[in-house]
């Protein structure tokens, strides 16, 4: 039975009314109860949760206040389908609960994590539990409006997610950023290894560890109020990729899904205004001719599809003391010769130190809060932002 608190306290009001007429040692005990209780029942009914929706409607993939950040295929606008680490989905939707559906290709066994972020609650990460998925993102929040971002975790290895629609009272139109961010590199911009929330470094599956949304490109984008792109894939390189790939980010930059160099990318869907480049660490130590030619030359090409870009070229966060003095001084060479060849918008950040506290030597999620503040400040003091 639904309890109505008015009339409560209206029962209340006639109880006191005739513990008036009572002059009593007890009568005066029994009015302090329950005026303890009229207390306890305003305060449970003002920090009571609400009640979850009843009348939830489901909202396919391709309603118009849907929006789609990253490469993202959409063939079948139902299913849009997106590998990549960092891709997102935003929404702005009214009322307590938010349920998402959607598929996980799952090759090989694999399995996919998602973040959830809703407002500026701290984000959690949640699991793929099947091929399809039906999963509660949120309940009992407050009435209104509240904003949501669906991130893809891990990255184009552990296959696709097919996004389905989701579930609210009512979707409203989600308000863009002001600016736009590319983050090319490799496996620390997909955010591996860093999330040890789940699994630590000795147990589980390599990519339990997977952590784009907390990686340091969306973090410094989030501080930025830009959207991200994260092109980048585990391994790979700008001459050389480790681990037995074969391919390299040369090869694979105007795809789709980057590691397995499939599927064409249309450069007109984003266009940056910063890019930045973290190459290198997969490639080792390199001759200087193969390794600056290569370098210029993967510049010109992003320049092709990014004009008026900024194009920042950062050192390894990651790297040893051997390769961040190699990266410095190739870097330095290859900013100048582009320069003075007329490219006046490429740049350099070094980090300061390396880091290395998570899996196989990776950055923890700490250590990209650190590296995401020092790119922050560098483009905020370069784009004026």
């Amino acid at each position: 039975m639904e309890i109505n608190p008015k009339s409560k306290i209206r029962n209340g009001a006639a109880i006191m009314n005739t513990l008036k007429n009572n002059n009593s040692e007890k009568s005066e005990i029994m009015r302090s109860i329950f005026c303890l209780i009229i207390v306890a029942l305003s305060i449970f009914y003002a920090h009571a949760k609400p009640a979850r929706d009843q009348n939830l409607k489901f909202f396919k993939a391709d309603d118009q206040h849907i929006s789609y950040v990253g490469r993202i295929d959409f063939t079948d606008p139902l299913k849009p389908k997106f590998w990549s680490p960092g891709v997102y989905v935003q929404a702005k939707f009214e009322g307590t609960s938010l349920e998402i559906f959607f598929n996980d290709e799952q090759p090989y066994d694999n399995y996919n994590y998602l973040e959830i972020a809703i407002d500026n609650q701290p984000p959690f990460r949640i699991k793929a539990t099947g091929k399809s998925n039906h999963i509660m993102v949120a309940d009992h929040l407050s009435p209104g409006a509240h904003t949501v971002i669906i991130c893809k975790d891990t990255e184009s290895g552990m296959g696709y997610i097919e996004f389905l629609g989701l579930k609210c009272a009512k979707l409203l139109t989600v308000k863009k950023p002001h600016h736009k961010i590319e983050f090319i590199g490799d496996s620390i911009t997909c955010g591996s290894g860093t999330d040890l929330s789940a699994t630590t470094c000795a147990t589980g599956k390599w990519f339990d560890e997977h952590n784009a949304y907390m990686s340091y490109g969306p973090l410094v984008a989030r501080q930025l109020d830009a959207e991200w792109h994260l092109t980048s894939v585990s391994g790979i390189g700008l001459i050389h990729s480790c681990c037995n790939m074969n391919v390299t980010m040369p090869q694979v930059f105007d795809k789709v899904i980057l590691r397995s160099d499939s599927l064409k990318w249309d450069f007109n869907k984003y266009t940056p205004d910063v890019v930045t480049i973290c190459l290198g660490q997969n490639d080792g130590k390199q001759d200087s001719t193969a390794f600056c030619s290569a370098y210029v030359t993967f510049i010109n090409r992003v320049r092709t599809y990014y004009p008026k870009a900024d194009i920042v070229c950062l050192s390894s966060p990651m790297a040893n003391t051997e390769l961040t003095i190699m990266l410095k001084k190739y870097i330095t060479g290859i900013q100048q010769y582009l320069n003075d060849h007329g490219d006046k918008k490429v740049y350099h950040y070094f980090f300061t130190r390396s880091y290395n506290d998570g899996c196989a030597d990776h950055p923890d999620m700490a250590q990209h809060v650190l590296i995401a503040q020092q790119v922050t400040e560098y483009i905020k003091g370069l784009e004026k932002w």
